[in-house]
């Protein structure tokens, strides 16, 4: 019994070291991509209509001028037109990983605290837009895979429907709006 303690203990905390040796490696700052045509994205909801979310890819159609979310059958779901778009912006959520909450129902003492110390950041690229069809207003979200492929969204987006960029969002002024920033 001891030696299966120990076996478990030595296995938890060399996943916790490989984990946090991961997360504690810096990268350098890629160049932002604004030609990008396409992206993989979960659809996380906020279209009307469209309530269950699902995997696919984001299209940034120039000739139509809009932002397009295929289904992984590549079928079109729906689209929002770049002079709709309001606010482009990024968004992240550091969750537990699912290695976190393996480790953390571990029958070990600390091993709660252990898992609740192991997190991922998930990244998201929010929408704000004035919804063509209906007379509303909508925000919809997309977790998509990496904070690069995030930052070139975003910029392309902010060029492509003429947006004005604030920090690392992108927003359409007011009519009649004469401040600058």
């Amino acid at each position: 019994m001891k030696v299966f303690r120990t076996l478990l203990i030595t296995s938890i905390l060399s996943t916790a070291s490989v984990v946090f040796g991961q997360t504690t490696q810096t990268s350098p700052i890629s160049p932002v991509d604004s030609t990008i045509k396409t992206v993989k994205a979960k659809y996380e909801g906020g279209m009307f209509g469209f309530s269950k979310s699902e995997t696919g890819t984001l299209k940034l159609d120039d000739e139509s001028a809009r932002l397009v979310f295929l289904s992984k059958d590549n079928k079109e779901k729906f689209s929002i037109p770049y002079g709709a778009l309001l606010v482009v912006y990024p968004q992240s959520k550091s969750v537990t990983s699912t290695t976190g909450r393996v480790v953390g129902v571990a029958p070990l003492p600390g091993a709660r605290m252990l898992g609740s110390l192991i997190k991922e950041n998930r990244r998201y690229l929010v929408l704000n837009f004035d919804d063509p069809d209906v007379a509303a207003r909508g925000t919809v979200s997309f977790k998509l895979d990496n904070k690069e492929i995030l930052n070139s969204v975003i910029e392309a987006l902010g060029k492509k429907a003429s947006l004005t960029k604030r920090g690392d969002a992108f927003f359409r002024p007011r009519r009649g709006d004469n401040s600058s920033n």
